[in-house]
């Protein structure tokens, strides 16, 4: 790791979204606000935009770890996110990737359906996932669809997402957020867990058609605070803080569940030098 670099790194490896609202390119766009040199390795090219994924190309998994490697031996990122990885073979290559390389302050997004109900990983990839990257993992942040899966708790409400939250730690992971927002009512929870402590964390819900690209721009968030040399704990509050700042500034694009206003000023308790440059914010479009 280079320490005296005037930027920090981080890297994401995950799908692309034509649409501009999730994936790699809100995983950039998140990387900037932040103040953090975003770098890329990119495991599938798909078609989508609001209205949901009309096409998925998933790339081979020797270049995703040709794209790895290139950036691993240069340009030393600070922190790494996953999102989107298509298939058990991207799966095990990124994972061999992690290790062979030592990379660290890993946030593992597991994502596995689009907000639009498409499925963006293989159904027997689950596994792989369980198996190979969340023991890898500083923190996992599934939402409560994906936490099920990954742990066959099917309880919902807080009770389940502690259960599910305590075996994802089980099973290796550093931390896990289980994240709410799909279960009902009017308030949506959060709930972060690691070996030693839990935090629950409860907001109004924000009623929106315009949440495209949540995950993977939390998950962005906290890899961006990471770099910064935030704490797991302070990395996750400032993130869930700025998306939701940015989800209730939403630009009104497209005629199905749009993008998030990734130019939201980021906290200004991130302890990031972004919390004090950050541009003004356009107005947004109402929904």
């Amino acid at each position: 790791m280079d320490s005296d670099a005037p930027v920090p790194v981080a890297l994401t490896i995950a799908g692309s979204d034509s649409g501009g609202g999730a994936g790699i390119q809100a995983d950039l766009k998140t990387f900037h606000q932040w103040g953090v040199f975003g770098t890329t390795v990119l495991t599938a090219v798909t078609a989508q935009n609001t209205l949901g994924v009309q096409k998925v190309h998933a790339v081979p998994a020797a270049v995703v770890e040709a794209q790895v490697r290139s950036v691993a031996t240069d340009l030393a990122p600070r922190a790494v996110k996953s999102g989107m990885l298509a298939n058990t073979a991207v799966v095990r290559a990124v994972a061999a990737s992690i290790r062979r390389h030592g990379l660290t302050r890993y946030v593992l997004d597991p994502v596995m359906v689009a907000t639009s109900g498409d499925t963006l990983l293989e159904p027997d990839a689950i596994t792989a996932v369980r198996d190979g990257l969340v023991p890898l993992a500083a923190l996992v942040t599934p939402n409560w669809p994906e936490a099920a899966l990954l742990t066959g708790v099917s309880e919902p409400g807080l009770r389940g997402m502690d259960m599910a939250a305590r075996t994802i730690v089980a099973a290796g992971a550093g931390a896990v957020l289980v994240k709410g927002g799909h279960l009902p009512g009017d308030e949506v929870v959060d709930l972060y867990r690691d070996g030693e402590s839990r935090h629950v964390f409860r907001h109004p819900r924000i009623e929106t058609r315009h949440t495209h690209g949540t995950g993977c721009t939390l998950s962005a968030a906290v890899a961006a605070g990471l770099a910064h040399g935030a704490s797991l704990p302070d990395a996750v509050a400032s993130a869930l803080e700025w998306v939701r700042a940015a989800i209730a500034g939403a630009p009104g694009l497209g005629a199905g569940s749009g993008p998030l206003n990734h130019f939201s000023p980021v906290p200004s308790n991130a302890g990031t030098s972004a919390s004090s440059n950050a541009p003004s914010v356009p107005p947004a479009t109402s929904a």
